[in-house]
């Protein structure tokens, strides 16, 4: 018996295996310190995330080249069993594989990044985090209005991006064209509520809209685009019931729902204002008279 547990002890393989349980505890040890280190001295948010990532990454590197150095003697004898053995694995593991594959391409690529406003599959939300195999969201909307969250985590696997398309809100090119339809009623002054609808859209997003300028400016010279037309602008629709008017606008990609709000809140101030000249249309009813039925009763006697 003791001899056996001498001999295991001495056998070079279970040595080996030794080696990389202890490199392992030391590598991840350091990187633990190293994060831990990240949450006390950096104060910056995305710094940060950008860090700890590195380091768990550069952790995994570090870690299969101690253990190719340790089992080097070893891995001649073993090429051709793993090569049997990978395309097992690889047929198995299909999808953890893509996801990986699609975890290079957000990285290299650029796709997103950590605070963006994406939609994977069908899901918006603002990205958390991105591991090797999954990202995480956390989502916007669903059964709430707006852009606001609806305080569910979704996990989604990083294979969507070479399969499904990605919406990218915020990225190279962080603002959006929004707008909001205004209905007038006929007889009231078109001019002048066209003057207060860009008024009203240039005062609350004007800044958006030199912002989006110099945006687009840097963002045409990397791709194929036209010049865009970043300023507020009204356009105008007659109907049988009403004045459409359409303020089109830019605004920064997490803004909508509060530049909407500001938006309205000024177009009805300045509509009161006007007492009547500019009146937002309404559903009415229109009762038409009938016309008097001249009824004459007449009796005869037997």
């Amino acid at each position: 018996m003791y001899e056996t547990l001498t001999t295991w002890l001495y056998d070079p393989t279970v040595g080996k295996f030794v080696t990389a349980a202890f490199a392992l505890a030391i590598i991840f040890g350091i990187a633990r310190i190293a994060k831990g280190s990240i949450t006390r001295y950096v104060n910056q948010n995305d710094t940060r995330y950008r860090l700890r990532k590195f380091i768990t990454f550069v952790s995994y590197i570090v870690f299969i080249l101690v253990l190719s150095l340790v089992f080097s003697d070893r891995l001649g004898g073993l090429t051709v069993a793993l090569g049997v053995a990978g395309a097992g694995v690889a047929f198995a593991l299909k999808e953890v594989i893509a996801s990986f594959a699609g975890w290079f391409a957000v990285t290299f690529a650029g796709f997103y990044s950590p605070g963006d406003r994406v939609q994977l599959g069908g899901i918006k939300g603002d990205v958390i985090d991105i591991s090797f195999l999954r990202t995480t969201l956390m989502e916007v909307g669903e059964w709430i209005k707006g852009d606001n969250y609806s305080g569910r985590i979704v996990r989604i696997a990083n294979s969507f991006v070479l399969t499904e398309p990605v919406f990218n809100y915020s990225g190279e090119f962080p603002f959006l064209w929004d707008e909001v339809t205004v209905s007038v009623m006929h007889g009231s002054d078109h001019r002048h509520a066209r003057k207060i609808l860009l008024s009203a859209a240039i005062e609350i997003a004007g800044d958006y809209a030199k912002n989006a300028a110099a945006g687009w400016t840097t963002f045409a010279k990397r791709y194929l685009l036209e010049e865009a037309v970043t300023e507020p602008t009204v356009s105008l629709i007659a109907t049988a019931s009403s004045i459409d008017f359409t303020v089109r606008y830019v605004v920064r990609f997490n803004k909508r729902r509060a530049t909407k709000d500001l938006l309205f809140t000024r177009i009805l101030d300045e509509f009161a204002k006007t007492e009547g000249k500019v009146a937002f249309a309404t559903s009415t009813i229109q009762l038409v008279g009938l016309p008097t039925v001249d009824v004459r009763l007449s009796s005869k006697a037997d």
